[in-house]
């Protein structure tokens, strides 16, 4: 049957993400924080499984929802491409304020993912 093989290596599909609200809440108050240059991660080690990923970007980060879902798309890259360093962690990440997409972005938080397993 398609779709039902070994995930992809480097992909992003449902079982790589935090979805619900409880994950979140549980990273936010009994997570490990981490800030790197004004980004803060919340972590937490899982025993086994792919790392997970969950983004918190609101409407004070921009009042354009553009601007915003070009945040995520960059770190949902990063994420993506680090993910195979990272082992069985759930990250959340929230980005400073006034943060912008681009190819910086993109390389600095890739950066920052790298520090996370030290």
């Amino acid at each position: 049957m398609p779709g039902r093989g070994k995930p992809a290596r480097y992909g992003f599909g449902a079982e790589r993400r935090l979805a619900r609200s409880a994950e979140f809440e549980r990273l936010l108050s009994l997570g490990t924080r981490r800030n790197f240059s004004g980004y803060t991660f919340y972590l937490e080690r899982r025993a086994e499984g792919p790392p997970r990923l969950g983004i918190l970007v609101s409407r004070r980060h921009s009042a354009k929802a553009t601007e915003r879902n070009g945040i995520k798309r960059c770190i949902r890259e990063a994420f993506r491409l680090e993910q195979a360093r990272l082992g069985a962690l759930d990250v959340l990440v929230r980005p400073p304020y006034g943060a912008r997409a681009s190819a910086a972005m993109l390389t600095r938080v890739r950066e920052l993912f790298g520090r996370l397993e030290q």
